[in-house]
């Protein structure tokens, strides 16, 4: 992957399903310094606080045949409300004039989720996606990751 220029004024979004880090770059593009603006973190709750509904039985119409449902996935469920958020978070920067162009780096599944939901806003001002989970690094970290590759 060809090296990442991160232009002044440009916001590097780093994201997990449960975390994201919204970073500018305040220097220039041959030198970016990425300054921490916006942290979002969803509270990482038991199963059993965030639903506690058994697997469903499907009954076939004919016959007496019932079968299990499958499991509902919370933990996943609560990923994507964050990512939805974040998405209409970057969508409300976009449209105030906060920002002109974004680099998403998220992990592969996270970003999967992301392209899924991005609005038109976000689509037009995304300079590149990195599938990379980079999230527990420390900012100085993350930026040479980025400028690196």
């Amino acid at each position: 992957m060809p090296e990442i220029k991160i232009d002044r004024g440009e916001w590097v979004v780093v994201c997990d399903g449960a975390k994201a880090l919204i970073l500018e770059n305040i220097g220039s593009k041959a030198k970016p310094n990425l300054k921490t603006k916006e942290i979002y973190e969803q509270e990482d709750l038991p199963t059993r606080e965030i639903g506690t509904d058994a697997p469903g039985r499907a009954f076939q119409s004919v016959g007496s045949r019932r079968s299990a449902l499958e499991q509902t996935d919370w933990h996943e469920q609560e990923e994507q409300r964050f990512l939805r958020k974040l998405a209409g978070r970057l969508d409300a920067a976009l449209v105030a004039g906060q920002t002109k162009s974004l680099i998403l780096v998220a992990p592969p599944r996270a970003l999967g989720v992301m392209r899924q939901i991005y609005s038109n806003h976000v689509r037009n001002a995304l300079q590149a996606e990195v599938d990379k989970d980079l999230i527990k690094l420390p900012v100085n970290e993350i930026a040479k990751h980025l400028t690196a590759m």
